[in-house]
């Protein structure tokens, strides 16, 4: 049976009803992929439960399954974007690596997470492993990681200290190293989690360590794992509740026709947990104190609050998926909003009633889509080019959008092409 796949552009019809829904969100992105890091260096079988199954995340387990970890996947009954993740782990050994005339090839996609977690980990085998990525991938930030591995001791051959790059393991090594976070505190999760089997020592710089909340996450989250052996429970997705939280207040739902997302994240591991106290949002909002990736969201229902917004801190947008903030700035002008691009900041004027829909380009990048999805639902003709690039994060998105509440909102979704409505299993991001 060939899989139904979304069409190039889609148009979502603005909510004309007030049912109210109580959506599933798929697992946390970040706490998953940390976690499969983890379950690999445990001591025996580890069972992720509500693990997300998306792009980033099937990149890793794809990536440990290489280097020669037994992993099986099984549905989950609660939502269609999660698995059960089985991974029985050796004690910190990394079973498969390759030479130096013939790597044993990773590929990581475009998935931060995986390129900067698996570079710290393939040090702690005792192969040679090359890992690559897509074109953007190998734009993004990798050096100060590679720089912090080779201070430890470890050879990595990249000529410009981006991927690809060719990484020679070389087991535990106790040491000392250096890490900048100022570009990505991935880079500091990374070597965290490797620290767990490979006993280095890590000193971070360009950024407070207790204040950067995903270092938080990560040492927090290798506290509390099993590393015997046993069960580990991912909450939901945080970022990916911030577009259902944002969607009942863009919608000015009541407490009768509320739109909330059901088991929201209880514990303060992810920064976005905190979204929904950003509305209505204030007249500052800081990437670096207030918000992660939810950030996004804020940015792109401002022209709909009551007062000038300005987003600070935003240096990190534009070394992600896609250069974030130029991205914003330009799909949120093309609606009629009005945006002043300074710095590291954007400014978003009160400008809602004035919107009009428009054809928003995505960069590949999932949280374009997604951001964008949400104003869909109060702005008409919004076009969305390429949405199956929430595939990365949130596969099923589109589909908690049509689907009939309370299980989804029930918006019209249509085929931009053929203005056709879609049916949900046409809205899967395959």
């Amino acid at each position: 049976m060939s899989m139904m796949s979304l069409p190039e552009i889609i148009e979502i019809i603005p909510l004309n009803t007030e049912t109210p829904a109580d959506i599933t969100v798929p697992g946390s992105k970040s706490i998953t992929n940390r976690a499969l890091i983890m379950a690999a260096l445990s001591k025996g079988r580890v069972t992720l439960r509500g693990a997300l199954w998306s792009e980033d995340t099937q990149v890793m387990t794809d990536a440990l399954r290489q280097l020669g970890f037994e992993i099986t996947v099984a549905a989950d009954e609660h939502e269609a974007s999660n698995r059960t993740i089985t991974v029985q782990a050796l004690g910190g050994k990394i079973p498969n690596g390759g030479t130096a005339e013939k790597p044993l090839e990773l590929f990581v996609g475009n998935a931060g997470t995986a390129a900067r977690f698996l570079s710290a980990l393939v040090c702690l085998g005792d192969g040679v492993y090359r890992l690559s990525g897509v074109k953007r991938m190998h734009q993004r930030p990798q050096a100060a990681l590679l720089g912090a591995l080779r201070e430890l001791g470890y050879r990595i051959d990249s000529p410009n200290d981006q991927l690809p790059a060719v990484i020679y393991g070389g087991g535990p090594r106790t040491g000392t190293c250096r890490v900048d976070l100022e570009e990505s505190s991935q880079f500091g999760s990374a070597l965290l989690l490797g620290a767990v089997v490979g006993g280095w020592k890590i000193e971070f710089t360009g950024t407070e360590p207790d204040e950067a909340p995903y270092l938080k996450m990560t040492r927090e989250l290798i506290a509390a794992f099993p590393r015997e052996g046993g069960e580990f429970v991912i909450e939901a997705d945080a970022s990916s509740a911030s577009y259902f939280v944002a969607a009942n207040w863009l919608l000015n739902r009541t407490a009768e026709t509320r739109i909330q997302v059901a088991s929201y994240p209880v514990s303060t591991w992810q920064i976005d947990s905190v979204f929904p106290r950003f509305l209505p949002l204030p007249a500052s909002v800081s990437r670096k104190s207030d918000l992660g990736d939810s950030i996004m969201t804020a940015i792109a229902i401002a022209p709909f609050a009551s007062v000038p917004v300005t987003f600070t801190d935003l240096e990190r947008l534009r070394v992600q998926e896609s250069e974030r903030v130029a991205g914003l700035r330009i799909q949120l002008t093309k609606c009629g909003a009005k945006v002043e691009e300074k710095g590291e900041t954007l400014t978003v004027f009160p400008t809602g009633g004035k919107m009009h829909g428009a054809e928003i380009e995505t960069y590949d990048d999932h949280r374009m889509a997604m951001c964008f999805g949400v104003l869909g639902l109060k702005i008409p003709g919004i076009k969305i080019k390429n949405p199956a690039c929430v595939k990365k994060t949130f596969p099923d998105f589109f589909q908690k959008l049509a689907a009939k509440p309370p299980a989804g909102l029930g918006a019209v979704i249509l085929d931009a092409a053929t203005s056709r409505p879609l049916r949900t299993e046409q809205l899967f991001a395959h």
